[in-house]
């Protein structure tokens, strides 16, 4: 080996470590000032400003619930397809990371060669002889290894590995949407069921007035008229169960996808409950600085914007030209034993300019500048949607609560109601149509509250999911093995 190699490779390696990463180093960008402070449709009626639990559906103390989220987060179809992207995404980082080191190249070979034939003259029986065979061995190795002067290397990990926190996040932004649907579904079968149940009830109460109207009819202190009004009434009452109850076998099976099951296994915990599930004190909201802080969406959204901006370095590094130390040792012989008695070595480093791709790097600069300006555009977006969503569930949380107030005041009252006219019907001082206006009002009443239940729960889990809790401490998704 030259003595100059030394000094040369130690000359080239003080370049490597003086060179710099061409293009802009990220920066996360602001979000709104006024995005930290208290969230304005945060009432103190239905809200405190308490940080959220990671675990937010345990605030509803139930066991059932607390189980089928747990399972959820764990065996969820779509975590398993986001666990997957995930693992891709970490395999590019590592192999944009293969770049820092060398390449290398083994090669062996053997070749076998004989003479041309000869004629012999000089007797009459000499014949027709061959040059003796010969082999010849070879055996070589070469390494090269690319001298990151200008941070093409550098900055492609870089972009990898924030493309790959944007995936992670991808993965914790659908542990919240698997977390708020398996809870809002829940909700659902326990509130159709709810609802189906108050059907029946009014359904019983309305057909023992039918059995009653037909029995005046039949001693001639009704008419046909009368009957036939409070059999319109029965009917149309007990048309709404069927209705309650496909839509809370429907809601069971969505529960049951969410488990990553086939229909056949839908929980027969949750197929039980009767009740949706009810926060009975205001719900931790936080404030505008923990939501951003807590969203995945946002944090991917930053992410992406990284990997964007560090692949503007990357296009910026083809302007610049390549430099690659490589070394070489060959060795060849007739026979193996002697190969290495006289080998060979290179050692040197190749420095590539493509001048003539300059144009096409200059365009690639500009798609990557544009590129990262969408994506900051995009972040900035998200962080608006974030707020937006948050004040949107906050303020139809707060109105459904109120109106939840209106209605249960309503249904005591038409409950009220109801028990005068049948003592003044009885008494004979209120009419068959003023007994059955009350019936009809206190159904509608205690059905529209039953109803009013359910969309509070789920009013609850909409606040919960835009606030981007339930991902913290969420169990670990394996994808499914292939190969």
């Amino acid at each position: 080996m030259s003595r100059r190699a030394p000094a040369l490779l130690i000359a080239w390696t003080g370049l490597a470590l003086a060179g710099c990463a061409v293009g802009p180093n990220y920066q996360a960008p602001r979000t709104p000032d006024d995005a930290a402070g208290p969230f304005v449709s945060a009432a103190p009626s239905s809200s405190e400003t308490a940080a959220v639990p990671a675990d937010w559906w345990r605030l509803y103390d139930d066991p059932v619930l607390d189980r089928l989220v747990r399972e959820a987060l764990a065996q969820n179809d779509n975590l398993k397809v986001a666990a997957a992207n995930l693992a891709s995404a970490e395999a590019l980082v590592s192999q944009a990371r293969a770049g820092q080191f060398p390449s290398t190249n083994l090669t062996a070979g053997a070749t076998y060669s004989r003479g041309a034939a000869s004629a012999q003259t000089s007797s009459a029986a000499s014949v027709g002889s061959r040059a003796p065979a010969s082999w010849f061995y070879s055996t070589g190795f070469s390494a090269a290894y690319q001298i990151d002067l200008f941070g093409q290397i550098r900055r492609s990990i870089e972009s990898a590995r924030a493309s790959a926190q944007a995936q992670e996040s991808a993965l914790d932004a659908v542990r919240v949407t698997v977390a708020a649907e398996t809870t809002a579904a829940y909700a659902n079968v326990c509130g159709y069921a709810r609802q189906a149940d108050v059907a029946r009830r009014s359904l019983g109460v309305i057909q023992e007035s039918y059995d009653i109207a037909v029995r005046q009819r039949d001693a001639g202190a009704l008419s046909d008229f009368d009957v036939e009004r409070q059999a319109t009434l029965l009917e149309q009452s007990r048309a709404a169960i069927p209705t309650l109850d496909g839509q809370r076998r429907a809601a069971l099976f969505e529960l049951t996808a969410l488990l990553g099951k086939s229909p056949v296994e839908a929980p027969a915990d949750a197929a039980a409950c009767r009740t949706p599930p009810r926060l009975k004190q205001a719900l931790p909201v936080g404030d505008g600085a923990a939501l951003l802080k807590r969203r995945p969406d946002v944090r991917e959204a930053d992410r992406q914007l990284a990997a964007a901006t560090a692949k503007i370095g990357v296009a910026t590094a083809s302007l610049y030209p390549s430099v690659t130390l490589g070394g070489a040792i060959t060795a060849g012989a007739s026979r193996p034993s002697r190969m290495f008695n006289a080998p060979s070595y290179s050692l040197g480093p190749l420095i590539s300019w493509s001048f003539p791709n300059t144009l096409v790097a200059l365009a690639q600069i500009r798609e990557a500048r544009a590129t990262a300006s969408g994506a900051l555009a995009g972040f900035d977006g998200v962080v608006v949607q974030a707020l937006k969503e948050t004040e949107q569930t906050l303020t139809a949380y707060a109105a459904e609560l109120d109106r939840h107030g209106s209605l249960s005041a309503a249904r005591d009252h038409a409950d009220a109601a109801l028990r005068l006219a049948k003592i003044q019907y009885q008494a004979g001082t209120a009419s068959y149509l003023d007994l059955l206006t009350a019936e009809t009002t206190e159904t509608a009443a205690e059905q529209a509250l039953a109803a009013s239940d359910q969309l509070l729960a789920s009013d609850q889990v909409a606040v919960f999911q835009t606030l981007g809790g339930g991902w913290q401490d969420a169990p670990a998704v394996v994808a499914p093995r292939v190969g």
